[in-house]
């Protein structure tokens, strides 16, 4: 397990420590997207700051994307190796009204616009709102 994310930090050009290697392992774990509170509660022993530029350091190295579910707060996703945050590897993400949790849909991949003549796409967010499976379940 420990060679395996060694190998995918030194994939992305990031020096494998033990304090990125802990975040993560933490990260991969997450089941849906994960906040910079979320891993600060799952990882109280790291410092803020350390989880903070470690988080910045994954972003820059498109080891993870951000997602803006309009909760206010960003969520993170771990990238799959493949990926190089372009815009041909984008794709939906899911927000749950009620658990609040948000989940990347990589299977489905955001529909294609054409924008008028001289504007520039550099960044999509797509993100659905609903509720997720377990919530719907209680939906009335």
């Amino acid at each position: 397990m420990m060679e395996s994310l060694i190998k995918r930090l030194e994939e992305r050009s990031i020096k494998p420590t033990s304090v990125r290697l802990l975040v993560l392992k933490e990260m991969l774990a997450s089941k849906q997207a994960f906040s910079l509170g979320s891993l600060e509660e799952a990882l109280d022993t790291v410092d803020k700051s350390t989880l903070s530029r470690t988080i910045t350091l994954f972003h820059d190295h498109l080891l993870i994307h951000s997602i803006d579910d309009g909760s206010g707060t960003m969520k993170y996703s771990v990238c799959s190796p493949d990926c190089m945050c372009s815009l041909k590897d984008l794709h939906v993400h899911f927000t749950c009204r009620r658990c609040e949790k948000t989940f990347c849909f990589e299977s489905i991949s955001i529909p294609t616009v054409q924008l008028p003549k001289g504007f520039r796409l550099e960044n999509v967010n797509f993100v659905l709102k609903g509720l997720c499976d377990a919530c719907s379940k209680f939906a009335t």
